[in-house]
C-alpha cells in the first residue's frame, strides 16, 4: 500500500536517494582530511604507553630545537577541562599531573611535514612515576586513597549511581507464575566507523579560527573549545564537512580538536591532525563493558509484572556522556511492555581504561538482551509461544509508562503479526530440526530527548530558509548529517510544504557561523526535531508566498486562525499553525487552499493561479528577502521525581525481529540466515533510507552478537586494529526482509519517528533466543563466540548425562 499517495504527498513518503549519495560514489565528497588549507602544519600526539602513572617531568627541548618543528604543546598550556555534559566535564586537553589510560595524550607536536612532527614526538622525554590502576569495574567500587578523580570527593572510582525504584516490587514478584533471574556480560565495543577522527584549523588575519571537524555535535564542540581556549565564542566557526559515519562516537568534543585549536592560535598557522585507526581505539568512546543481574517475574494473564536489574558499567576513564548512559541503562526498559514494578539500580565506574560513552542505541542496548532472553525463558516455562506471547503485551499507544514516558503511538502489534506470517512462524518455532532455530524479541525507543544537555530556553533545533530570485530554496540547519541522511530529510520538509522537486532545494548545515543552533545528532533527534523545525520554516514561507500570490490575483488572503487546544495530553500536533508565536506547534496542519505544484500557486476556491517566480517577485517587493525561521520545543511531560527527565522523548519507536540461525555443533558457529524485522517508525518519510538504517542496525547488532569486543590487559589495549578486531563482513550479512510499520503520530514531522539507533537493540535478543531454539542452550554473554557456544553444549551435554544417570539409579530402586 502507498500511504504517501493516500496522504496525497509528493515527496514525502517515497524512496529518495540521498542528496548527497553521487557526490559519495563519485569520490566528490569531501571529508576532513581531503580539505586542502594553504601550508597547514602537521600535528601529531604523544600519547601514554602507560594505563596509570603519574607525569614527573615533560622535557619538549629536543623536540623544539628540530628543524621544522614549530611549536609542542603539554598540560600545562590548558588550564580547563572540557566534558559533552556540564555536570562532568573532567577531561584534560593533554594530561597534566597523571595519565589515566594507555593511549591518553601527553604532549602534540606540530610541524612542516608529517615525518618531522613523527621525529619530534620521539624526542620528547617524559619521567613516568607508574602506579597501581584499577581494570575492573567491581574492583572500582572499593575504597581506595588513590581514586581516578580526586575532585569527586569520593572514597572509591564511583563516577555515577542510580537508584529508581516504581511500584511495588515484592509484590510483583508474588503475582508471577514465574520468576527467572540470570546474570548477564557484556564487552565493550567499538563504532568502528570508516572515517577516523580528523581535524583541520584554519585561522584568518584577525586571528578567527575555522575548525573543520569530523563531529556530530558542532554546537557543543563550539562551546567546549570556546570554554578550553578562553576566547569568545564569535571567534570560532565549527564545520562538519562530509563525514564517514559516527555512530556516537563522534559526539564528544575531543582533545585532538582543542589541541588543533591552540596550535592554530598560537602559532598562526593552519594545522591539520588526522588519526590512524590505532588511536581511533585508544580513544574508543564505545559501548560500555557491562554486568549485570536481571530478575523477571512473568504471569500468564498479565505479562511482566516485576522487573529489576542491578548493572555496573565500565566507563574508563573519563564521563563523556555516561551520566547519561548510566539512567539509560535502565529507563529504556520501560517498554515496548507495561512493566507495573520495576526497580534498577545502576553504577558507572572509573577505571583506566579508555573511556566509553554514545553508541548507536546509546545505553539500551545490553539491558534490553538480558530482558529479552529473560523474557523468553519465562515464555518457555509456562510454555508459551514467546511471539503470540509478545504481542499481547505490547503497550498500547496513549498510555503512560510507570516512570511516566507519554506513549503517544504503537504500530508494532500489526508489524509482528506480518513478521510472523512472513516467517512461516508457527510452523518453525519449535519444530526445526537441530542447528535450526527461529527467535524473536522487540525494542522501544527514543525519538530525541526532550531535555537539552545544557539547561536553557533555547528550542531544541532551529531551521532557516530563504527563497533567491531565482526560485531557488535554500535550508540552514545545524544538524550533523553523518550519513544518516539528514540533509535529504531537511530537503524533504521544504520540498513537500512548498511543492518544489528536490533538486530545487540545497541544504547548507552544521556550519556554526551561518547555520542556527541544533543540538547535534544523538538519541535520534534529529528527524523528529530539526524535522519539525525545517517544516514550520516552510510553512510560514509559504504563508509569505500566499500573501503574494493573493496580491497578484486580487484576491483577499486566507485568515491563519488560532489553533485550537491539543486534542489531548497524548495528540498534540495536527492542529492549525500558531503564527503568533515563535514555535508554530508541533506538525501542525498548513492547509491554506492553496496548491503547490508543477511551478504553480493555485487557489483552489477561485481555480486561478500565479507561477512560483511570479510569487517571489511580488513577495520580495514587499520585504526584498525571503527569510523565514522555524524551531521545535518539545511538550510539557513527564514526572517529578529525580531522574524523570532521562529517557524522556516526545515520541518512541518500536521494533521487533524474527531471527533464522544455523548453529554448527561441532565448531559452535553460529550463522544469521534470515533477519524479518517490523520497525515503527511512524510515517516513513524516505522508505529508501528507512531501510538502509534497517541493515545497518542488522549489521552493527551482528557484530556485537557473534564477534566484536575490545580486549585488554591490565588495561592495555590488544587489538587496535581491523586485523584484529573483528566486525561483520558483506559475507556474513543475512537476507532481510523488511515488514512496512505504520503508526499515527500527530506530533512527529508528517507522523515520522526515529529510524536510526531503536531497531539494534532487539536484533541481538532474537539471535540469542533462536539459538536456543536451535541447539538448547542460553548465551548470556556477549560476543557469542564459537568457543561459548561449544562449552554451553558440553555443559548441556553433562547435565542432560547427570540427569540421565539419576533416573537409572531411581529405577533401580
Amino acid at each position: 500500500m502507498d500511504k504517501a499517495a493516500d496522504n496525497g504527498y509528493k515527496i514525502i513518503g517515497k524512496p529518495t536517494p540521498l542528496i548527497d549519495s553521487r557526490a559519495k560514489v563519485m569520490g566528490q565528497a569531501l571529508y576532513t582530511d581531503d580539505i586542502r588549507l594553504h601550508n597547514p602544519l602537521t600535528i601529531k600526539i604523544l600519547r601514554s604507553p602507560h594505563p596509570s602513572a603519574n607525569i614527573l617531568s615533560v622535557d619538549i627541548t629536543a623536540a623544539l630545537a628540530l628543524p621544522g618543528v614549530r611549536g609542542v604543546l603539554t598540560g600545562a598550556d590548558f588550564k580547563n577541562t572540557f566534558g559533552v555534559l556540564t555536570i562532568s566535564k573532567d577531561e584534560p586537553a593533554l594530561a597534566r599531573t597523571v595519565v589515566r589510560y594507555e593511549g591518553e595524550p601527553v604532549a602534540a607536536v606540530a610541524a612542516e611535514t608529517a615525518e618531522i612532527a613523527d621525529k619530534a614526538v620521539e624526542l620528547i622525554k617524559v619521567d613516568y612515576q607508574l602506579t597501581d590502576g584499577v581494570f575492573d569495574s567491581r574492583r572500582a567500587l572499593k575504597a581506595t586513597d588513590h581514586p581516578l578523580h580526586p575532585e569527586l570527593g569520593r572514597e572509591n572510582n564511583l563516577h555515577k549511581k542510580v537508584l529508581q525504584e516504581f511500584g511495588d516490587i515484592d509484590q510483583g514478584f508474588e503475582q508471577a507464575d514465574v520468576v527467572v533471574e540470570k546474570r548477564f556480560r557484556f564487552a565493550s565495543i567499538n563504532h568502528a566507523f570508516t572515517e577516523p577522527h580528523a581535524t583541520q584549523v584554519e585561522i584568518d588575519n584577525r586571528g578567527n579560527i575555522t575548525v573543520y571537524s569530523a563531529t556530530q555535535v558542532p554546537h557543543y564542540l563550539h562551546m567546549a573549545m570556546a570554554e578550553v581556549l578562553e576566547i569568545p565564542e564569535h571567534r570560532i566557526r565549527i564545520i562538519k564537512p562530509h563525514l564517514g559515519g559516527g555512530f556516537g562516537g563522534k559526539s564528544d568534543p575531543f582533545p585532538h580538536e582543542m589541541i588543533a585549536a591552540r596550535f592554530a592560535l598560537d602559532l598562526g598557522r593552519n594545522v591539520k591532525l588526522k588519526f590512524s585507526r590505532e588511536d581511533v581505539f585508544f580513544s574508543h568512546h564505545g559501548r560500555h563493558q557491562t554486568d549485570l543481574t536481571m530478575k523477571l517475574g512473568f504471569c500468564k494473564e498479565k505479562g511482566i509484572t516485576a522487573l529489576t536489574l542491578d548493572t555496573l558499567i565500565d566507563g574508563g576513564a573519563y564521563g563523556s556522556f555516561g551520566i547519561v548512559t548510566t539512567y539509560y541503562n535502565g529507563v529504556l526498559l520501560q517498554g515496548p511492555y507495561k512493566v507495573p514494578n520495576f526497580r534498577f539500580h545502576v553504577n558507572r565506574l572509573y577505571t583506566n581504561k579508555p573511556m566509553c560513552g554514545a553508541m548507536r542505541g546509546h545505553g539500551g542496548v545490553n539491558p534490553r538482551f538480558a530482558s529479552e532472553v529473560l523474557l523468553d525463558m519465562a515464555c518457555a516455562e509456562c510454555d508459551l509461544d514467546p511471539a503470540e506471547t509478545r504481542l499481547r503485551f505490547i503497550l498500547k499507544e496513549n498510555t503512560l509508562t510507570t516512570n511516566e514516558f507519554r506513549v503517544t503511538s504503537v504500530g508494532l502489534q500489526n508489524g509482528l503479526r506480518e513478521a510472523m506470517k512472513r516467517t512461516d512462524w508457527q510452523r518453525k518455532y519449535g519444530k526445526l530440526p537441530f542447528g535450526k532455530g527461529i527467535g524473536v524479541a522487540c525494542g522501544f525507543f527514543i525519538s530525541g530527548s526532550a531535555l537539552p544537555i545544557h539547561w536553557n530556553k533555547l528550542p531544541a533545533s532551529t531551521v532557516r530558509i530563504t527563497l533567491d530570485h531565482d526560485g531557488g530554496v535554500t535550508v540552514y540547519s545545524g544538524a550533523s548529517d553523518i550519513g544518516q541522511g539528514s540533509d535529504t530529510m531537511l530537503a524533504q520538509m521544504a520540498a513537500e510544504v512548498l511543492g518544489q522537486p528536490m533538486d530545487n532545494v540545497k541544504v547548507i548545515s552544521a556550519d556554526t557561523r551561518i547555520t542556527p543552533v541544533d543540538l547535534g545528532s544523538y538519541s535520534s533527534r534529529v528527524t523528529f526535531m530539526a524535522g519539525n523545525a525545517s517544516r514550520n520554516a516552510a510553512i510560514r514561507m509559504r504563508r509569505l508566498l500566499v500573501e503574494a500570490a493573493c496580491e497578484l490575483l486580487d484576491m483577499t488572503p486566507p485568515e491563519y486562525d488560532k489553533p485550537d487546544k491539543p486534542e489531548d495530553y497524548f495528540r498534540q500536533g495536527g492542529r492549525k499553525p500558531d503564527f503568533d508565536q515563535g514555535f508554530l506547534g508541533p506538525n501542525p496542519d498548513y492547509a491554506d487552499g492553496f496548491i503547490f505544484e508543477d511551478g504553480l500557486i493555485r487557489s483552489e476556491r477561485h481555480n486561478a493561479s500565479v507561477t512560483w517566480l511570479e510569487a517571489i517577485e511580488k513577495a520580495l517587493e514587499f520585504q526584498g528577502i525571503l527569510q523565514t525561521s522555524g524551531t521545535y520545543r518539545a511538550p510539557k511531560m513527564g514526572g517529578k521525581f529525580k531522574g524523570a527527565g532521562a529517557g524522556l522523548s516526545p515520541s518512541y519507536s518500536f521494533t521487533a525481529f524474527i531471527v533464522e540461525v544455523t548453529v554448527d555443533p561441532e565448531t559452535g558457529f553460529i550463522k544469521v540466515d534470515k533477519a524479518t524485522c517490523a520497525h515503527d517508525c511512524g510515517f516513513p518519510l524516505n522508505p529508501l533510507a528507512v531501510n538502509g538504517q534497517i541493515e545497518g542496525c542488522i549489521h552493527m547488532g551482528l557484530g556485537q552478537a557473534l564477534m566484536e569486543e575490545m580486549v585488554y590487559d591490565n588495561g592495555a589495549t590488544q587489538n587496535p586494529s581491523f586485523l584484529e578486531y573483528k566486525i561483520p563482513s558483506a559475507f556474513e550479512q543475512p537476507v532481510v526482509d523488511i515488514v512496512p510499520t505504520y503508526s499515527d503520530d500527530s506530533e512527529g514531522p508528517f507522523g515520522a519517528k526515529e529510524a536510526g539507533e531503536g531497531i539494534l537493540a532487539p536484533v541481538i535478543p532474537a539471535i540469542a533466543n533462536a539459538v536456543y531454539d536451535a541447539v538448547g542452550i542460553r548465551l548470556t554473554q556477549l560476543p557469542m563466540r564459537p568457543d561459548r557456544v561449544l562449552s554451553a553444549l558440553a555443559r548441556k551435554k553433562k547435565t542432560r548425562e547427570k540427569k540421565t544417570r539419576k533416573k537409572k539409579k531411581e529405577a533401580k530402586r
